[in-house]
């Protein structure tokens, strides 16, 4: 077994300098860090994690909850983007990852108990219903807890622009001159309150008129449910001329339907994802959707739990925003310069 005195010896520093490296100390150069990680790799060293743990009083794992309603687990493509970008930057930074759930074999668990049987130094909360009483029994804990889309006092919290999103989308569909536009938003939770006064006010703004029937709820992530809802748009006498739909693969429901009606994207009617997932660019027609940030949302929200855990005397909740960005694609039809 490999002994940081055999790494010191190669790297011809002290034991005490290699065991700061190692912790990726800011008392050792950044040249002197890497080097010394180089040989400590190269020789097939593996940090003692218990001694660890015994040293900093910290377990060095951390918990994640991520209950999806639609239960597609990781093969929902903008969760497992973010979970991976949570697990590599834990990786980097020396932690491991823990899935958190109310149940371990036939043993029930609340949240919080199980993040404490896993000795889990802190928690984030991908997704989940979050007026649960046992997401609100963890907040209110001592665990140290940073969300993902949604506030809670004295918590940080990581935002995508959902509010702002929306109105981006309408805007863009505006200058097309569509003003006939139906929005099937998801299940009623913060994102879909942020998302649905974002079209309101956007709409309002630009004078655009939309009929209550041009409001339907889908969740997200479950295309029967925007298809069922698409259907209802178009057995309408005044039909809209686009559709915004909950999610990129929500959409999958709507887009059969359409053309079970015989109609053509973006010919007869216009379509609007939302999330930016590799779906998204692989259809053809492209989708014009708007693309959420997930990876960087998943990295944020592991950098900040850190920075908690590990400066826990500094902690000041923050409420941080990452912005997305409209893509345009191929599915809104330029109605105001068709002739």
């Amino acid at each position: 077994m490999v002994k940081l005195k055999d790494i010191a010896d190669v790297a011809g520093v002290s034991i005490g300098t290699v065991s700061k490296a190692l912790s990726n100390s800011h008392e050792i150069s950044i040249k002197v860090t890497k080097k010394i990680h180089k040989i400590a790799r190269e020789m097939g060293y593996i940090a003692n994690s218990q001694a660890r743990s015994l040293k900093t009083n910290r377990s060095y794992n951390i918990g994640v909850v991520y209950i999806d309603k639609s239960k597609a687990g990781l093969k929902h493509e903008y969760f497992s983007t973010m979970l991976s970008s949570i697990q590599e930057t834990l990786r980097i930074k020396g932690y491991d990852f823990t899935f958190i759930s109310n149940l371990v074999g036939t043993t029930k668990h609340t949240l919080l108990s199980h993040a404490r049987y896993r000795r889990c130094d802190g928690v984030i909360i991908a997704t989940a219903d979050y007026y649960d009483p046992e997401i609100h029994q963890l907040m209110a804990s001592d665990m140290k807890v940073v969300t993902i889309d949604h506030d809670f006092p004295n918590r940080t919290a990581i935002m995508s622009d959902n509010n702002i999103g929306l109105g981006k989308i309408v805007d863009y569909i505006y200058k097309l001159g569509h003003t006939k536009i139906a929005f099937i938003h998801g299940e009623m939770t913060q994102v879909t309150k942020d998302r649905l006064e974002s079209f309101k006010t956007a709409c309002q703004r630009l004078n655009i008129d939309i009929p209550q029937a041009y409001i339907k709820q889908a969740d997200y992530h479950l295309p029967k449910q925007s298809g069922i809802a698409t259907r209802e748009l178009l057995s309408l006498d005044e039909k809209p001329t686009c559709i915004i739909y909950p999610d990129d693969y929500s959409f999958m429901g709507g887009m059969t339907e359409i053309e079970k009606h015989g109609l053509s994207i973006p010919n007869d009617i216009s379509v609007v994802g939302y999330d930016g997932i590799y779906l998204s660019r692989i259809l053809r027609p492209t989708l014009t959707t708007y693309v959420q940030n997930s990876e960087d949302i998943g990295k944020q929200a592991a950098l900040k739990l850190i920075n908690h855990i590990e400066n826990p005397k500094e902690f000041i909740s923050e409420r941080i925003t990452i912005t997305g960005k409209l893509q345009k694609g191929h599915t809104v039809k330029d109605i105001k310069n068709t002739f």
